[in-house]
């Protein structure tokens, strides 16, 4: 073997060692709380590894957030901040899709997989709009996290068959988890966002 490749080689496990860790299943606490910040995200990750500007939001809208691992798919998080001058307390943190969410609930799992976690059925929004395929939990234990709240978005998995009718999922409607076209359209989990109540020590926003 040449040795300059032996050396690459040798060079690119040794880095793959040492890289930072995702906490494979996440608690709201330290770097996933309500107090992180981008110098906790730096100095737990690397600075190399973290990068703050503006992501797309909602409506076309631009928002202030930092992104860890930005150019690796498996690893990558998102953190927006409410305070966005010293980039500190998270509103929200899109978690990584190789990280398991508090309760349990990881990517790619379908509602019936979800609703087996949560210990009761919720609601599902209607899919193909802005806001579409988030869950509506108001009971059960992934109603009530400590330290924060989960947010999850479902969408079919696939491209769904002609023969299926999907306008009772479509649009500004809520789906009973149990409703058999969920299942029928292979509906699993697509984003896990953990949110967090606005900071008593800030100030509100004006609009």
């Amino acid at each position: 073997m040449n040795a300059r490749f032996a050396l690459a080689i040798a060079c690119g496990v040794l880095a793959a060692a040492t890289a930072p860790a995702l906490a494979e299943e996440v608690s709201c606490l330290g770097v996933y709380g309500p107090d992180s910040s981008e110098a906790l995200l730096i100095d737990t990750f690397g600075a190399a590894n973290v990068v703050t500007g503006t992501v797309p939001g909602p409506e076309g809208t631009e928002l202030i957030a930092t992104a860890v691992f930005p150019d690796d798919p498996d690893r990558r998080m998102e953190f927006g901040w409410y305070d966005e001058q010293a980039f500190a307390r998270p509103g929200h943190i899109r978690l990584a899709p190789s990280q398991t969410a508090p309760g349990g609930v990881r990517i790619g799992q379908t509602v019936a997989e979800v609703e087996a976690l949560n210990g009761a059925p919720f609601l599902v929004g209607g899919f193909w709009w802005d806001y579409g395929g988030y869950a509506n939990i108001e009971t059960g234990r992934l109603a009530s996290l400590e330290g924060c709240h989960l947010s999850i978005r479902f969408a079919p998995a696939g491209d769904i068959p002609d023969s299926i009718d999907s306008a009772t999922v479509s649009g500004e409607v809520q789906v009973p988890s149990d409703d058999p076209l969920l299942a029928a359209i292979d509906t699993r989990v697509q984003v896990l966002t953990l949110g967090y109540p606005w900071p008593d020590d800030l100030p509100q926003p004006e609009y």
